[in-house]
């Protein structure tokens, strides 16, 4: 009972094509087989075996090879015509379907299938119906066996009934020699369906007189074409189109076909009219009639549009278009020259009449952004960044103009404020930087960010902006309200005017050389083995004693003072001409202090470098 293992051990086989056994190595479940142990039944045969174990055991004959039946029936298959009826509940002219099949059965392993043959263009899934395999024949498990099959009669696979009518002659012999009595075969049903597609239709009895395709033959290919224009101007944008005509001769019909030119701004519907027959008079219609039909028949149709209809020079209105025909083909002239006896062809020059160029409006700026980038909404469906002047920005980068600026403004508190304005010469833009300066109640910093500064009385329309040209010492700015006095400059302003002279007023050169030109005879003097601290300290002196003495001094009066007694321009004066000037400026020159820094700066005994 506590056996778990059954098998025994394997002794037939078959070795180059011949079937041999051999004795088992091991008993049942893999047990050791003991040759000599023999039970108390082999004994009692033994003793009533002498001869047998005298002489031997007799000599039997062989036994015959064995031969499973794969081989046996190797390649043999029974085959079987039949047929099933099919229903069609989805269509008027058949309730149903006879579809012939062949059924084969497979001797070496009882399967079977069904395969029927493939009908071209028949619109059913034909082909192998049911895979070879064995086929149950009830539910107890039972599967058909060639024994079930027999000529006129019926076998159920699958729900699916089919009728064996006959069988080939393999099948016949083979069912013969098994003892089986083949009932007389049937004829194969065909299709009621199939058949009567397959019976021919009868002709129509044309009746004799001329052919009506008689037209279809004769001018089939043959199409007129004409050259024309379609005049639309005289409707809201409206447009002169030309257009090719096409007379189908074949069938009298006729299209109409827009041509295109190139950036026309059109989208591409290369039909304007499709083909079909057009009418050219129509019947009246009756009160109750409607006005738009699907339809024109020749009931509500008087006269048709015929070849003679069309020439050059003629004007024909196509559904309510009016088309001028101006050209036509070689073809289409040796037709009308054949038919008609039209020999002049001769086409007309249209004129195109000009376009009303409308002129562009510009809006005025609306104060957002500039004026530049404001502009491109109206130049474009799809706005651009204006463009700039990259060779500009690429000679002039990092190259900046910067000046100091007060603020004019009545308040006291922003007397004494100082800016630094910074022109940028790659974008031509501005920006104004304040200085912090401690405890004075102002925080400083940024004042206006980079941007370019039109100016004042100039139109949204055609801004004018600040060029270097326009920042003089003296002059005074107006930036969006703000008006600053340009008080002084850095010495690059200078060098880069002074190379550039070429490009700029002399009065800006020349206002900058004046305003400099007291720094450089500082610095003249600085060189002259004077210490340049104690200079300074001495500037400072007489800074502070003047403003002691006097609470305002006009600088600006001092200039022009000076340049006027400086015919050169050189920046030294007569010695007496300096000291009376210095008298009727109020200039105390009899102080010490001022004393000897016109000894520092005197040019010999009789000139000083003011």
């Amino acid at each position: 009972p506590q056996r778990t293992s059954f098998h025994r051990s394997h002794t037939l086989g078959f070795r180059n094509g011949y079937a041999f056994s051999q004795l088992p190595r091991e008993g049942v479940g893999g047990e050791t087989i003991f040759p000599n142990l023999l039970s108390q039944d082999q004994l009692d045969d033994l003793c009533t075996k002498g001869p047998t174990l005298t002489y031997g055991p007799a000599k039997k004959s062989p036994p015959p090879p064995f031969m499973p039946s794969y081989v046996a029936f190797d390649k043999q298959v029974l085959k079987f015509d039949a047929y099933f009826q099919e229903e069609v509940p989805t269509s008027a002219e058949e309730h149903y379907r006879i579809r012939q099949v062949g059924i084969y059965y497979y001797l070496e392993d009882d399967s079977m299938c069904v395969i029927e043959p493939v009908v071209k263009n028949s619109g059913l899934f034909q082909g192998k119906l049911m895979r070879r395999h064995r086929v149950p024949k009830n539910d107890q498990g039972d599967y058909y066996h060639w024994k079930d099959l027999n000529l006129a009669t019926n076998i159920t696979m699958y729900g699916r009934t089919y009728r064996l009518v006959d069988c080939d002659s393999f099948t016949k012999v083979f069912m013969e020699s098994q003892g089986i009595v083949l009932n007389p075969p049937e004829q194969m049903v065909s299709d009621p369906y199939t058949e009567q597609r397959r019976t021919p239709v009868q002709k129509p009895i044309v009746p004799a007189g001329p052919d009506p395709l008689w037209q279809f033959l004769t001018y089939d290919t043959k199409v007129l074409r004409f050259y024309a224009i379609w005049d639309d101007t005289n409707h809201p944008f409206g447009d002169q189109h030309r257009c090719i005509i096409h007379y189908f001769l074949a069938d009298d019909t006729v299209e109409v076909r827009e041509v295109y030119s190139k950036n026309d701004g059109r989208d591409p519907f290369p039909v304007l009219m499709k083909r079909q027959r057009l009418p050219k008079t129509l019947a009246k219609k009756k009160m109750g009639f409607p006005s738009c039909v699907l339809e024109i028949t020749n009931e509500e149709v008087l006269e048709w549009y015929s070849p003679r209809d069309f020439a050059i020079g003629k004007t024909i209105t196509l559904l309510g278009r009016t088309f001028l025909i101006y050209d036509c083909d070689k073809f289409t002239q040796n037709f009308y020259r054949e038919k008609f006896g039209i020999t002049d062809f001769q086409p007309l020059e249209i004129s195109e009449k000009p376009l009303e160029k409308v002129p562009q409006v510009i809006p005025p700026h609306n104060g957002f952004g500039i004026p530049e980038d404001s502009l491109q909404n109206c130049l474009r469906l799809i706005p651009k960044r204006p463009p700039k002047d990259v060779i500009k920005m690429l000679e002039n980068n990092l190259k900046v103009l910067r000046y100091q600026v007060a603020l004019e403004s009545p308040v006291p508190e922003d007397r004494n404020r100082h800016f630094i304005l910074s022109y940028f010469l790659s974008d031509d833009t501005i920006s104004i930087y304040e200085p912090p300066v401690r405890n004075s109640g102002i925080p400083g910093g940024k004042y206006l960010r980079r941007t370019r500064v039109a100016k004042p009385g100039s139109t949204p329309e055609d801004p004018i902006y600040f060029q270097p040209s326009d920042f003089t010492i003296g002059s005074t700015i107006e930036v969006f309200g703000h008006r600053f006095v340009i008080t002084d400059a850095d010495e690059y302003v200078l060098n880069y005017l002074e190379r550039n002279a070429e490009s700029f007023p002399a009065t800006t050169l020349q206002s900058l050389r004046d305003h400099f030109r007291p720094r450089k005879a500082v610095k003249d003097t600085v060189n002259n083995d004077i210490p340049k601290q104690d200079l300074d300290d001495l500037i400072e002196e007489v800074q502070k004693e003047l403003k002691l003495h006097h609470s305002y001094l006009n600088t600006r009066k001092f200039h022009e003072a000076f340049h006027q007694c400086d015919k050169d321009g050189s920046g030294i004066v007569d010695k007496g001409k300096f000291l009376d000037l210095c008298d009727r400026l109020e200039v105390p020159t009899s102080t010490i202090l001022l004393k000897k820094l016109i000894d520092y700066c005197s040019c010999g005994e009789d000139y000083v470098n003011y």
